[in-house]
């Protein structure tokens, strides 16, 4: 893995060696792989380092949702249905980096009976850095739900490590509450209806002390972040492959008004996938 942006000294230090490394592999061909070691596997700390979240100071105090999502360099966010296909080795070390930086990881109902959603766990390597943030052992899984039609026998409610959070609206059924809360859920409710309200939701993890936030889809719950004008950050797999046909984009939902604008702030690169991190500016 490679920084391209921010350009820092190491990065062009990077860049120096790899210019070095191909014009002395062009002039001895048969060495072959000069170059293979400028590019390396970055450490967890590394990565955790590279995606911590903003400080105090940024933030005030208050709740900072980044979602996480991967995109074809046809803009497709899933393929057949799921978006393990599309995804690679690094990608999936920097989805488990931010699961384990994150308070809560939020998550659609859809999203959840897709992919077969499991219980965040505890991971050894993040251990001490998550106790010296005052965190958990592992985030909670906040599952964002009107209908409540989720299958609460899954580990996802039964077993997890921290119990698992439905977030629903009020005009929810109470007998589909009631079977959340006996596989050992707690129900939050974040909206008026039968909605979910995107802002309310965010306010109501940071009451129970999750500031940290993760959402990992699908594209219809992201969409509704975004027209909330709630979504702070955004983290963007760009995986290099093409699919066509009409796999969902990485958001749904209505538009709107005005396009919201956002910074880039990191890019790295392995192995052609592009992992840009955007936040609001």
């Amino acid at each position: 893995m490679r920084r391209l942006f921010p350009v820092t000294e190491e990065t062009a230090a990077q860049d120096s060696a790899a210019d070095a490394a191909r014009a002395g592999a062009a002039a001895y061909p048969a060495a072959g792989g000069v170059g293979e070691h400028v590019d390396r596997e970055w450490s967890l700390a590394e990565l955790a380092a590279a995606y911590a979240y903003p400080g105090q100071d940024r933030t005030g105090g208050a709740a900072w949702l980044r979602a996480n999502m991967v995109s074809t360099l046809d803009g497709a966010a899933q393929h057949e249905g799921r978006s393990q296909p599309i995804s690679g080795a690094a990608d999936m070390r920097i989805f488990g980096t931010l699961r384990a930086l994150a308070d809560a990881v939020v998550v659609g109902a859809e999203t959840v009976r897709r992919e077969g959603y499991r219980p965040a766990r505890a991971r050894a390597d993040f251990a001490a850095a998550r106790e010296a943030a005052g965190q958990g052992p592992a985030p909670a899984v906040a599952v964002v739900s009107a209908g409540l039609e989720l299958d609460f026998s899954l580990p996802l409610f039964t077993e997890p490590l921290v119990p698992t959070l439905v977030l629903t609206g009020a005009a929810a059924d109470p007998e589909r509450i009631a079977a959340a809360e006996r596989a050992g859920a707690r129900v939050v409710i974040a909206g008026d209806g039968a909605w979910v309200d995107p802002a309310r939701a965010v306010r109501a993890l940071a009451g129970l002390g999750h500031t940290r936030l993760l959402s990992e889809g699908g594209p219809r719950l992201l969409g509704r972040f975004i027209a909330a004008g709630v979504l702070d950050e955004l983290c963007l797999t760009l995986s290099p492959m093409l699919t066509a046909g009409d796999a969902q984009r990485i958001a749904g939902g209505p538009p709107v008004a005005v396009p919201r604008r956002f910074a880039l702030v990191s890019l790295l690169e392995d192995a052609g996938y592009l992992f840009a991190r955007y936040q609001r500016s």
